[in-house]
């Protein structure tokens, strides 16, 4: 069953953002906010663009150093449970929109996209997502990706079906790879409680040299990559891509 082209307008919401919130684990975020400070050259004061920033996981810690976030997420729960969870005195501003939808020019030191949300779009859209982030950056700015699909990454290990107990839920994931289209399809089934919702979804799969060629499609100049937030070589099988690049001028 394939998903339909905007999938990502209506998944995040339910049981779908619940899970993802209960299941990451603080080990997690904490290496995730040290990989971003160090390679985002973040200090106290700088302005960071988290986008999609789900329950603000990273937006929060990274406040909590002294960073000044703008936050952007389509999902309404996902920004309402983030501001539940957002601690008094951070400096955080919560904005309602789709990832390509942002509005400033030259505003930010930095800018991130973790936690695999990166290929949700064709390829067009994927183009026009980081082209609309250069746009959001000083002259200089960096940004740091985090994704997951890449054709490394995800085909080595690829599984019809996983399912888990965690946090609460029951979890299960099928997959298959459509290599004409060059995207993962998955349908995904969450339950707790008593209550069961199933979603589709579907993402590009590219390879870390298509990730570099649309990178500087966009106007970066990417530093490096990595496999992991300990900074470990990108490879075959690697779990994530963690891709370091600044905008040029």
């Amino acid at each position: 069953m394939n998903a339909p082209s905007d999938w990502w307008k209506t998944f995040f919401g339910g049981l779908a953002v619940e899970f993802w919130s209960a299941v990451v684990p603080p080990a997690t975020t904490d290496e995730d906010v040290a990989f971003l400070w160090k390679h985002l050259h973040l200090a106290p004061g700088a302005r960071a663009l988290d986008v999609p920033c789900g329950d603000g996981r990273l937006s929060r810690p990274l406040a909590a150093r002294g960073a000044i976030v703008t936050a952007v997420d389509i999902s309404e729960q996902a920004l309402a449970t983030a501001r539940e969870r957002a601690s008094a005195g951070e400096a955080i501003r919560y904005h309602h929109a789709e990832m390509r939808d942002l509005p400033w020019s030259g505003d930010f030191d930095a800018a991130f996209c973790f936690g695999n949300s990166f290929g949700f779009l064709d390829d067009a859209g994927n183009a026009e997502f980081l082209a609309a982030v250069w746009r959001t950056l000083r002259p200089g700015g960096r940004f740091a990706l985090d994704y997951g699909q890449t054709a490394e990454s995800v085909l080595p290990r690829i599984a019809p079906r996983q399912e888990a107990d965690l946090a609460g839920f029951h979890f299960a994931e099928d997959t298959r790879y459509d290599p004409v289209s060059a995207r993962i399809e998955n349908v995904f089934t969450f339950s707790r409680d008593g209550r069961t919702e199933t979603k589709l979804a579907s993402q590009s799969v590219y390879t870390l040299r298509q990730v570099l060629e649309l990178f500087a499609g966009a106007g970066f100049e990417v530093e490096s990559w990595f496999g992991s937030p300990a900074e470990e070589p990108f490879a075959l099988a690697s779990h994530r891509l963690l891709l370091v690049a600044a905008k040029r001028g």
